[in-house]
């Protein structure tokens, strides 16, 4: 093997170039993979257009799957298998570690925004990190796993009862993700709103029937219309402004759940009609935040099990495919928009 690789180096802000760099040398606790598919996430976007990474240059790109192609000596029957990676390495120490909720470490690195990350022919990484994947899923679905995982963990954040109503406001990958998912773990229904007409259809393709364009109709309204009144038993708020924030809140039934997802660009702000529901319904709020990586809940392992099963329906949701010599072309789709696109994702 050579001792140079191709990859998608950012050098500054919206400077990325494919260039060659040096191949990552590997430490005790690391294999190394070839990337066969990494997707661009939403938070790539202004990682490489607005605020940047950690430092320059980096190699972005965190959500990923590839084979092990390399290993030291007591690692070697590792060779060979499939894996996506939990791209979060934590400190180990911090009072969240201590308890595994590493999600929340104090003092953490990540691939492709604190350290390089996939957007390359391959990367070095910890075996820690290593989610292992049976053959029967493709590498492109397992490098999805980060986001199925953020939407299994949302999710669980309120639980979904059978028979259960979910209002998700916001169709993006990953409100779509929970959609799916919901439905899988046995929601009565599922009701998709969203101010963008062409992720409603493409939700309705995918089987979701009940959508609702809340630039045009009342989404309150048509979610109570379609509860006999009664609201939702669960709202995942995935879009990250005070609108939907507000709706959420007027959505969901009294001692209903309300989840908080969506990343919000500006201020959030809860008019007071809204707040008034939170405290009359006594509405259940929780925050979500990425995933659960441990031995005793592992999101990452739950989204491998729900690939296999079928509970995820990701090939319709590959709606972009590139070369990595690409990178500045996909990059410009996922930033300009124009045509839709759900994941665009780079393929080896």
């Amino acid at each position: 093997m050579k001792n140079t690789m191709m990859a998608c180096n950012l050098h500054g802000l919206g400077d990325l170039r494919y260039e060659e760099v040096p191949l990552p040398a590997l430490k005790d606790d690391e294999v190394l993979l070839q990337i066969k598919a990494a997707g661009i996430c939403g938070s790539d976007i202004p990682r490489v257009f607005e605020k940047g990474t950690y430092h320059f240059p980096t190699i972005p790109g965190h959500e990923f799957a590839g084979l092990i192609v390399d290993a030291n000596t007591a690692d070697k029957a590792l060779i060979g298998k499939k894996a996506a990676v939990f791209p979060l390495i934590p400190c180990g120490v911090c009072d969240a570690c201590q308890i595994g909720e590493y999600p929340q470490c104090r003092d953490y690195d990540y691939y492709g925004s604190r350290r390089d990350g996939a957007f390359a022919e391959y990367i070095a990484v910890k075996k820690w990190n290593l989610v292992f994947v049976p053959d029967a899923v493709p590498f492109e679905f397992a490098a999805m796993c980060e986001p199925c995982a953020v939407a299994i963990h949302a999710l669980s954040q309120a639980g979904v009862g059978l028979g259960d109503t979910v209002a998700i406001f916001g169709a993006g990958t990953i409100g779509l993700l929970a959609a799916q998912a919901a439905r899988g773990w046995g929601a009565g229904q599922v009701i998709l709103a969203d101010v963008d007409q062409a992720k409603l259809d493409f939700a309705a393709q995918e089987g979701f029937t009940r959508t609702v364009n809340s630039a045009k109709t009342d989404a309150v309204g048509y979610i109570l219309e379609h509860t006999g009144g009664r609201g939702a038993d669960m709202a995942l708020e995935a879009a990250g402004v005070s609108a939907t924030l507000e709706a959420c809140l007027k959505a969901v039934k009294t001692f209903g759940r309300a989840v908080l997802m969506g990343n919000p660009a500006k201020n959030m702000d809860i008019p007071q009609k809204a707040y008034w529901e939170i405290l009359r319904k006594q509405l259940t709020l929780k925050g979500t935040w990425n995933s659960s990586y441990n031995d005793a809940r592992n999101d990452w392992h739950l989204a491998i099990d729900c690939m296999e099963r079928g509970v995820f329906k990701l090939e319709s949701m590959i709606t972009h495919r590139f070369s990595l010599a690409d990178c500045n072309r996909a990059f410009e789709l996922a930033r300009q928009g124009g045509e839709f696109r759900v994941k665009i994702m780079f393929v080896m």
